[in-house]
């Protein structure tokens, strides 16, 4: 049974790409898996890729990469697996937006703790529902892939062992991160690439640091994280944002664990 290794973010190779390589490592400084790497042979100079690796449990895969790539444009790619470019329809709505990632670093400063989950976003009006249960079953065939639990199409893959990719997952625990999640989007018409972050900060922290309309609210969401659009260098062509969770109190919740996507979600495939 082929097994999906790694998700990886793709950046072409350049000046401005390195820069926003750069400002991520800052950003994701205190998160203690997320390992900065030089090209092979290179004890020095640039940082080309982000390896973040799954804390709990031992040897849970995929990983997940952000890094340069000898690539044309933005590009996700699942090993083994498909590939998701940058698609877009129908011009654009809204105005641009203004916290670059260097910001989101410098504000965020000392308060990034893990990552909790990356994804993409995947218009409707460019991506078919055919094509969509394609990739769907194309996923869930190499990975622990599960239902979001209210029938929204935003399945997630949860890093898992060899043995639980056989079977199931049954111990929950916090640390199987980042997931990835998957979005079939009627809401927007480009492709979004999300990073969803736990922060140590409360909803009315991160308010205050991303007022309207640097940061956002999604109904229903909303007691949940703050969404940060970035400017950066692929824009308009590509959507890109931050997810902030607020501080969690009293233990670890299901959502952590991932206990609630498993027995209420139920795996795909």
């Amino acid at each position: 049974m082929d097994r999906l290794g790694e998700i990886a973010f793709r950046l072409p190779r350049t000046p401005a790409a390195q820069t926003f390589l750069d400002q991520l490592r800052t950003l994701l400084a205190e998160v203690p898996y997320a390992e900065p790497l030089r090209p092979p042979g290179a004890a020095e100079g640039p940082v080309e890729r982000l390896v973040l690796t799954p804390p709990r449990p031992d040897g849970a895969r995929p990983l997940t990469v952000i890094g340069l790539a000898d690539v044309p444009a933005p590009v996700v790619t699942f090993d083994p697996g498909p590939s998701l470019g940058v698609e877009g329809a129908g011009p654009l709505a809204g105005p641009a937006p203004t916290v670059d990632v260097a910001d989101l670093a410098r504000r965020l400063a000392g308060h990034v703790r893990r990552v909790d989950h990356t994804g993409v976003n995947l218009p409707v009006a460019t991506t078919s529902s055919e094509a969509w249960r394609g990739l769907v079953r194309a996923l869930a065939a190499t990975s622990t892939m599960y239902r979001y639990p209210t029938g929204e199409e935003w399945p997630f893959v949860l890093p898992s062992t060899p043995a639980e990719l056989r079977a199931d997952i049954r111990n929950f625990v916090v640390g199987r991160e980042p997931r990835f999640e998957l979005v079939h989007d009627a809401w927007h018409d480009r492709t979004e690439w999300q990073f969803a972050l736990w922060t140590d900060l409360t909803r009315a922290e991160l308010a205050e640091l991303f007022p309207e309309p640097e940061g956002l609210t999604f109904p229903g969401l909303d007691d949940i994280f703050r969404v940060v659009p970035v400017h950066h260098p692929w824009w308009p062509e590509l959507g890109i944002r931050f997810d902030l969770c607020y501080r969690v109190v009293g233990g670890p919740s299901d959502w952590e664990t991932g206990e609630w996507l498993v027995t209420a979600g139920g795996r795909i495939g």
